[in-house]
């Protein structure tokens, strides 16, 4: 087993209909560009009835039709934001879990530990969450500490048994390396109930493209549950920030 290799994203969800929620994160080939990308499906009209939309830099998922909005809890929340020179991007409210303790002078994991999987049961759905870093640690927006590099985390909560009595946290930090991601998502397959995500999250490649990586991950999905994606690369050098945005309804 070659535990190096780095796969097309199309052949890492080939053949699953239901990865769920899922986050990419890594760099650009030619290693000039960070990179992540958010998406999400549904199976019920509650989960499809939503969209992406963007708003100063931040996404948020917006119900498309609202008077079809049943139950907002687990399916409207802000799905990436900036906090000076961290992007986080999540698959739930924990994007403002993060947010709060990062200004607070948390570091991402030591916010999320307020945090579990969520209240779904039988599915108790994994919270998947990632931060892109830029330049140093500790370095605020336009800072020039640590400028042309950044690094990156990720992290699951996911339940430890089948009746949801105890959270298990893992926590993953990488090294960027041209031309490669990590993908994480939410559940390992369609199911009733779900089975949740397994392993370590899945490396895959990155193009140095931004339409040719949007459309290689929205066409990979399967048709009837994908619902929106959101893809954002952003220079190393300049900072400067290029997004793609699908949604099914629009």
């Amino acid at each position: 087993m070659d535990i190096y290799k780095v796969r097309k994203f199309g052949d890492a969800v080939e053949g699953n209909r239901y990865p769920g929620r899922g986050i990419v994160v890594g760099q650009s080939c030619d290693g000039t560009k960070a990179v992540i990308a958010y998406f999400i499906m549904g199976r019920s009209v509650n989960s499809r009835n939503r969209v992406f939309v963007e708003r100063e830099g931040a996404v948020y998922t917006e119900p498309f039709d609202v008077s079809k909005l049943e139950d907002p809890s687990l399916i409207i929340y802000a799905a990436v934001r900036n906090f000076e020179n961290h992007l986080i991007v999540t698959n739930g409210d924990q994007t403002d879990t993060i947010y709060d303790g990062l200004a607070e002078g948390k570091s991402f994991y030591e916010a999320l530990e307020s945090r579990c999987f969520e209240p779904d049961a039988p599915n108790f759905t994994p919270r998947i969450s990632a931060e892109a870093v830029f330049g140093g640690e500790s370095a605020e927006a336009g800072s020039a500490d640590g400028a042309g590099t950044f690094k990156y985390r990720m992290s699951i909560l996911k339940s430890a048994d089948a009746e949801g009595s105890a959270c298990n946290r893992y926590g993953y930090d990488y090294a960027p390396i041209p031309g490669v991601g990590h993908f994480i998502h939410t559940y390992e397959c369609d199911g009733n109930p779900l089975p949740t995500f397994q392993g370590e999250p899945e490396r895959v490649q990155i193009p140095d493209d931004i339409d040719a990586f949007t459309e290689e991950i929205w066409n990979a999905l399967d048709e009837d549950n994908k619902i929106s994606l959101y893809v954002r690369y952003t220079d190393l050098a300049s900072g400067a920030a290029e997004a793609r945005m699908i949604n099914k309804h629009c």
